[in-house]
């Protein structure tokens, strides 16, 4: 019997490897974590991921298993196949360390596992090389060595098995190894019943990471993958609901006048505020500045600059951004459209051509159209996107005329509002209304900025002193560029929107922390008096109100608010991972995947969010989130987000 089962000893040292790795990461990320944990937390954890990591097992066993099946079968004849199982369980296991190696890092930017960002970010291996070269080296080479160590242990151990292995008969051997290979099977599957394991199984907690911890980071990547090829489409995570009244709910709870066409559901017109001469419009997008760091919405104080100029235009207190990353705030600024738990439409098939944006309309009503960057604008398919819908002029970092400074992101702020400035001053030389983009980049992880321009107090927080640091500088350059905007002559008919793509970092409990998505936002140089707007509202709101701002009165289908006038209701939404958050007159309610909601109280005054009983208002509020989020589906796929075609 001993000689029989030895054939399983290559397969068993690989399994011991794995489950080693898996297990003694999730205690590490546990200890790591305690005080976010509750009571009975980290055992239903730690079961929770037994099962994960046992489904992840027999995912990666069943082709070894094969493996070992044709050596048995060619032994005799070739050693190729023991070459080839040891090369694969090495590599699995070197892959395997690097992602849970990787996991402390994530969690810290993004308060959970590794996930879709993850891999997102894996299109981009310059930009993601040079940001851990410059701010993570010592973490990415520790990950490195370790990840190297345990490639040479993995590749001396497993391999080790097969030399030691005794003679047997090989149809004994073969049909040892297909039982294997059924229970590795049936522990990938993960469950009897009638749907394979998914993370909703294991998850037991409202806050996120905890339920996140469960997974192992490749489990969490992988399912990542799965889903990103379906797209998430929101109505397998969250429910369902009939076309009809997705579509006149949101009608509704836009409070728009007159809708103008079916086929368009919700294109409509929308009284501009500003009745005289169409203004320009200059749009700057401020990398992460969350709320926390302006000293105007009771934050850190890091930002003097930016809290000068709420003092001088229109300032709102309790703006919400839509989502984590940079491309979801550029959809909700740009496009007004609604989050999903998709990616955002930036980076979607669909939506390269004929999607609706600021830039296609004003470029029907005669504006010239440009977008503005300091690093490279393919980057996160910015540029396909911004050139297939309206843009027709792009400035990124091959354009720019002697940047004094470089980063692993591109041009410094100060470089990008030098070529902002001469790029509006060409503009108004022509005489055409005009639409400018400007998106910084310096405050992003690695913040590097030029030394001496900016300090902070003796004593400022040490653990974020160079994020700080960085962020004040960002607020260095928007002030000196607002500054000499002010003395050029574009300014006069020019109206500026400052405001953050998004915070710097998400982090809290709950399914959404809802405070983690506070940025600011300013309007200068509009016809609407200065002003501090108390407010709650959010990101898709901006492009409305900026046309309005303009005079631009030709319809929309954006679903957003225009500030310049009064709703009867204040609004919310935001996608966070999978959970679809929607908040409402000082309710919030949150759809996650397998169709489970949970409803919250949250004040933005105090940014306290505290879990309610469901009541009939917020069973209501459910249904109105539900046809938000299914809308953004519904809009993209069957393509309703656009403009009628040009005559």
């Amino acid at each position: 019997m001993t000689a029989k089962l030895s054939v399983l000893k290559p397969l068993f040292r690989f399994s011991l490897i794995l489950m080693s790795v898996f297990i003694l990461s999730r205690i590490a990320l546990l200890i790591w974590q305690h005080q976010r944990l509750a009571d009975g937390d980290s055992l239903a954890v730690l079961l929770g991921g037994l099962r994960v990591d046992l489904s992840s097992l027999g995912y990666l066993s069943a082709l070894a298993v094969l493996m070992l099946v044709a050596d048995v079968l060619l032994r005799s004849k070739t050693a190729l196949f023991q070459h080839v199982f040891t090369f694969y369980s090495s590599i699995v296991v070197t892959l395997i360390v690097v992602v849970e190696a990787s996991t402390p890092a994530f969690i810290t930017q993004y308060d959970v596992r590794p996930n879709r960002l993850f891999v997102e970010y894996l299109d981009y291996p310059q930009e993601v090389f040079s940001m851990l070269l410059h701010g993570h080296l010592f973490a990415m080479i520790s990950t490195l060595i370790i990840a190297t160590l345990s490639c040479v242990f993995a590749y001396r151990y497993i391999n080790a098995a097969f030399s030691k292995q005794q003679n047997a008969k090989t149809v004994s051997q073969v049909v040892i190894l297909v039982t294997t290979l059924l229970v590795c099977l049936i522990s990938a599957r993960g469950t009897v019943s009638h749907r394979p394991l998914n993370p909703a199984l294991v998850y037991f907690s409202s806050d996120s990471l905890i339920n996140s911890l469960a997974l192992n980071s490749t489990y969490s990547v992988a399912f990542a993958i799965k889903n990103m090829s379906n797209e998430k489409n929101a109505s397998s995570l969250y429910g369902t609901m009939p076309r009809n009244e997705i579509l006149q709910t949101v009608k509704q709870a836009a409070y728009k006048q007159q809708f103008i066409t079916e086929s368009i559901p919700t294109l409509a017109n929308n009284t501009p505020f500003n009745t005289g001469k169409k203004k320009n419009l200059v749009i700057i997008l401020e990398e992460s500045l969350g709320a926390r760091f302006v000293g105007e919405l009771g934050g850190i104080g890091v930002t003097p600059e930016l809290d000068k100029l709420y003092q001088q235009g229109w300032g709102f207190d309790n703006l919400y951004a839509t989502g984590t990353r940079s491309v979801r705030g550029i959809e909700a600024v740009t496009t007004g459209f609604t989050p999903s738990p998709s990616r955002s439409v930036v980076k979607l098939s669909k939506s390269q051509r004929n999607f609706f944006s600021l830039a296609d309309i004003l470029s029907r009503t005669g504006y010239t159209t440009q977008f503005i960057y300091g690093g490279e604008s393919h980057f996160d398919n910015m540029k396909s996107f911004f050139l297939g819908n309206g843009f027709s002029d792009i400035v990124d970092i091959n354009d720019m005329q002697n940047p004094e400074f470089i980063s692993s992101w591109g041009a410094s702020d100060e470089d990008l509002f030098n070529q902002a400035d001469i790029e509006l001053s060409e503009l108004n030389k022509s005489g055409k209304p005009f639409f400018s983009l400007v998106f910084t980049s310096s405050n992003h992880d690695p913040f590097d900025i030029p030394e001496g321009k900016v300090t902070l107090p003796e004593g400022h927080d040490p653990e974020n002193y160079k994020r700080d640091l960085a962020i004040k500088y960002a607020d260095y350059a928007l002030g000196k560029f607002i500054a000499k905007a002010k003395t050029q002559d574009y300014w006069q008919d020019t109206v500026f929107l400052v405001v953050a793509d998004h915070d710097v970092r998400v982090f809290g409990s709950e399914p959404v922390p809802l405070k983690s998505f506070h940025i600011p936002a300013v309007i200068l140089n509009s016809d609407m008096d200065a002003k501090r707007d108390t407010r709650l509202v959010s990101q898709i709101d901006l492009p409305v109100t900026l046309l309005s701002l303009l005079g631009v009165e030709q319809a929309t289908p954006m679903l957003g608010y225009d500030l310049t006038q009064q709703y009867p209701v204040e609004r919310a939404m935001m996608q966070y991972y999978d959970n679809f958050a929607y908040v409402e007159n000082g309710e919030a309610v949150i759809l996650m995947p397998n169709q489970k909601v949970s409803y919250w109280r949250y004040d933005p005054a105090s940014k306290t969010q505290v879990a309610i009983d469901n009541t009939d208002s917020s069973v209501e509020l459910a249904k109105k989130a539900l046809a938000h989020v299914l809308f953004s589906n519904l809009a993209y796929t069957e393509q309703l987000y656009r403009l009628p075609n040009k005559s």
